[in-house]
């Protein structure tokens, strides 16, 4: 693919967007849960970084993973589990 192509100009369009961080860590979040509206997601499609969504989705996956262990590490400590 040439680098004049349209994809990558639409590419180069969505990693311009100025989202926040914050608003994209929301989205992710929201994202875990499965629970969004139809113009809730439009909006997000629209406003949000690419690159943003790729590293909140990262560190919400690794913070869902550490709750997960220290959860079981808690419940396995308490005694209840035995």
């Amino acid at each position: 693919m040439s680098p004049d192509t349209p994809d990558d100009d639409g590419l180069r369009a969505a990693t311009a967007r100025k989202g926040s961080f914050l608003g994209t860590m929301r989205a992710v979040a929201w994202s875990f849960l499965g629970i969004r509206k139809g113009k809730g997601y439009e909006e997000d499609v629209s406003q949000l970084n690419p690159v943003h969504v790729i590293i909140a989705g990262v560190i919400g996956a690794v913070l869902f993973v550490l709750t997960l262990v220290v959860l079981v590490k808690w419940i396995i400590g308490s005694g209840v589990a035995g």
